[in-house]
C-alpha cells in the first residue's frame, strides 16, 4: 500500500460495501454493512467514513469512487433521492469524502459503473458496443458505445427501468407497469406476493411465503416449486420485451445482465432471449448475445473501483 490504493464505495438500497485495491479488480480488504435507508444518509455516511479509515490505516488514498443508483449528479457528486434511497435527498457525497480524506472522489450511477467494470474486466471485454443491466432491487442500464461510456446530455442515459411496458402493473421507479416494476428483484417480489395470494385462494400448494422476496422465489424455484418457476419465466419474458427495445434502438453486440441473471441463469434468460428474438428486428437481434455478468457478486466492488480510477 506504499504507493497508495484506490477505494471503492458501493451504496445500495440494502447494503453498502467499502473496498480497497492497489491493482483493480483484485481487492486488498473489504467491509460491508446494512444501508438502512429509513435512517437517512447520515448514519450510512458515518459508517462509510469509519470503515474506510479502519481499512486504510496509515495507507494513502489515490482516489475514491462511489457507485450508487440514480438519479444523481455525477458532475457535482450529489445523490438525488434514488427510488431505493428515497431519504437521500441531494447528498453531497463527493464533498463529504473529499473533506474527510483529502483525496479525489468521483460519483457514478451504479449501472454506468457496472457497465465499465464488465467492459474492462468481465463479460463485455473486447466488445465495442455493449449494454449492462443492473437487475437487483431496481433496474437500470449502462451503455458502452464505441468502447466508451455513454452518459447522455444530462447523465441519465440508460434508464430503461423507467420505460412503461403496460398501462398498469407492479410499480418500479415510481411508475406502475414500468420495466423496473416487471423485471427487477423489487418488481418480482410484488408480482410474487400477488400470485401467492391468488394461489392460496385457489388452494394451490406453494413453498413461497405470504410476502416473498426475489430470493425466496429463486430458492423455491430451485426446490421445484411450480409457482416460483412460473414467476421466473414470466419475469424473463418481460425482461425480453425490454431487451427488444434496447436492441432496436442501440444495436449492441452484447447485453450483460447482473443481479438476478447471475443467480437464475437460463431459467430467466432463456425466455428473455426468446421474446427478444420475437420482438426485435431480425438483424440487430441476430448479432446480439445476452449473457449474465461475469464478475458475479464482486461486480459492485469492482464497479466502484473503476469509478475511482476514472470511467
Amino acid at each position: 500500500m506504499s504507493d497508495g490504493v484506490w477505494a471503492g464505495v458501493d451504496i445500495g438500497g440494502t447494503k453498502t460495501a467499502v473496498v480497497l485495491s492497489s491493482e483493480p479488480p483484485e481487492a486488498l480488504c473489504r467491509a460491508e454493512f446494512l444501508t438502512q435507508p429509513a435512517e437517512g444518509p447520515r448514519p450510512a455516511m458515518d459508517r462509510i467514513v469509519k470503515s474506510l479509515r479502519k481499512l486504510l490505516g496509515s495507507g494513502r488514498l489515490r482516489g475514491i469512487g462511489v457507485s450508487c443508483g440514480g438519479p444523481l449528479d455525477s458532475t457535482a457528486g450529489v445523490i438525488q433521492a434514488p427510488p431505493n434511497l428515497s431519504t437521500w435527498v441531494d447528498v453531497p457525497v463527493n464533498e463529504i469524502l473529499r473533506r474527510e480524506f483529502g483525496a479525489p472522489c468521483a460519483l457514478e450511477n451504479d449501472a454506468n459503473a457496472g457497465a465499465v467494470a464488465e467492459h474492462r474486466f468481465g463479460a463485455g471485454k473486447g466488445t465495442r458496443n455493449m449494454i449492462f443491466l443492473t437487475m437487483g432491487t431496481g433496474l437500470g442500464a449502462g451503455i458502452i458505445v464505441d468502447g466508451r461510456l455513454y452518459r447522455g446530455s444530462c447523465g441519465d442515459a440508460g434508464e430503461i427501468g423507467h420505460v412503461r411496458l403496460t398501462r398498469s402493473g407492479p410499480i418500479g421507479y415510481y411508475k406502475a407497469g414500468s420495466v423496473e416494476g416487471w423485471a427487477s428483484g423489487g418488481g418480482l417480489a410484488q408480482v410474487a406476493t400477488a400470485a401467492v395470494a391468488r394461489a392460496r385462494q385457489r388452494g394451490q400448494a406453494t413453498m413461497l411465503p405470504v410476502a416473498p422476496t426475489a430470493k425466496d422465489v429463486a430458492e423455491a424455484a430451485r426446490a421445484g416449486d411450480v409457482l416460483a418457476r412460473q414467476l421466473i419465466r414470466s419475469t424473463g419474458k418481460r425482461l425480453g420485451e425490454a431487451l427488444a427495445i434496447l436492441v432496436d434502438i442501440l444495436n449492441p453486440e452484447r447485453i450483460v445482465i447482473g443481479g438476478l441473471a447471475m443467480r437464475l441463469g437460463d431459467d430467466l434468460l432463456k425466455p428473455a432471449r426468446s421474446v427478444l428474438h420475437r420482438e426485435a428486428l431480425p438483424g440487430p437481434a441476430a448479432v446480439c448475445d445476452v449473457v449474465p455478468a461475469l464478475l458475479n457478486e464482486q461486480i459492485g466492488d469492482i464497479a466502484a473501483l473503476c469509478v475511482a480510477m476514472g470511467v
